[in-house]
């Protein structure tokens, strides 16, 4: 398995390491993003039991219980921690697609970009968690705030490969149940599908209290359509759609659609009061995340 400076550089997190994601809103904890407590990330006081599932500490696993039972349960605490983070990365064939001016692929740099923001909130003692997804969760780690999480986070990033179709509203519904504190959202995904869908899905998740940020990935081909000979067009996320097309042809048609599509984006995300950000895959990510981190917190 990787290690966490296989991906993260120590250049990269110099960029950001004095950064903090601050939460605009009240969510879950002491929720100020200012960490005012001198316990943080500290479990002070027993809650609840909740089952087991992959990803769990098993430190956490309350075996007297279990030796009652025969079942796998969790011991979950009330932590003074001030900030839940979740990060949902898209894993679809979409994902995949590396252009020529692009150094990494767009799942590549999403990965990168999940590894820097779950390093930041665990330097800051915050907790986060991972999903990776394309038309279903194919993991889920719970959000952890002790600082060897990064690494099972590391490796959870290391396991996916691009490959299936995207199916962004059904899985964002299916996380509602199960991200059941409110906290922060950070989509790391192209968001290609049904907008009006997606955007129902992301209502479901800002009616459950929910903070989103969105980073859309996209490589620069995707913005500009750069080819100008007969080019052979494979879906990545169906393996028998091919097309040999004349550029020329399809270029007026392909750009109007692609501006109908994020402002169709813009629109939904500033409606439910979402963060969508942009990130070109030929930009250094830790740049523009640092870039953006910074503006955010000069906005409060």
């Amino acid at each position: 398995m990787p290690r966490v400076h296989d991906v993260l550089t120590s250049g990269d997190l110099n960029k950001f390491a004095s950064l903090q994601v601050f939460a605009r809103q009240v969510v879950e904890g002491f929720c100020s993003g200012l960490h005012k407590s001198p316990h943080k990330g500290f479990s002070v006081e027993f809650k609840e039991h909740r089952q087991y599932v992959a990803g769990d500490d098993i430190r956490d696993i309350d075996w007297k219980l279990f030796g009652k039972t025969d079942r796998l349960f969790i011991r979950e605490y009330e932590e003074e921690t001030n900030l839940r983070c979740t990060v949902l990365l898209d894993s679809s064939g979409s994902m995949g697609y590396r252009g020529s001016r692009s150094s990494l692929s767009k799942h590549d740099y999403a990965v990168r970009l999940a590894a820097c923001l779950s390093y930041l909130m665990l330097q800051q003692q915050d907790s986060v968690g991972l999903v990776n997804f394309d038309d279903q969760v194919r993991s889920y780690l719970p959000p952890r705030s002790r600082p060897r999480h990064l690494q099972s986070i590391v490796d959870s990033l290391h396991e996916q490969t691009p490959g299936a179709e995207t199916e962004l509203a059904a899985v964002f519904h299916e996380m509602v149940q199960k991200i059941q504190r409110r906290g922060l959202l950070v989509i790391i995904s192209d968001l290609f599908g049904d907008v009006d869908q997606l955007m129902k899905a992301l209502a479901h998740f800002r009616h459950a209290h929910h903070e989103i940020m969105v980073f859309q990935i996209w490589d620069p081909d995707e913005i500009d359509f750069p080819f100008r000979q007969w080019t052979q067009f494979a879906s990545l996320e169906q393996a028998d759609h091919q097309h040999l097309v004349d550029p020329s042809q399809i270029r007026a048609a392909y750009l109007q659609r692609l501006e109908q599509f994020r402002e169709q984006l813009s629109r939904g995300c500033r409606r439910h009061r979402i963060n969508l950000v942009p990130m070109m895959t030929d930009q250094p990510y830790a740049d523009a995340l640092a870039s953006y981190l910074a503006h955010r917190r000069r906005a409060r």
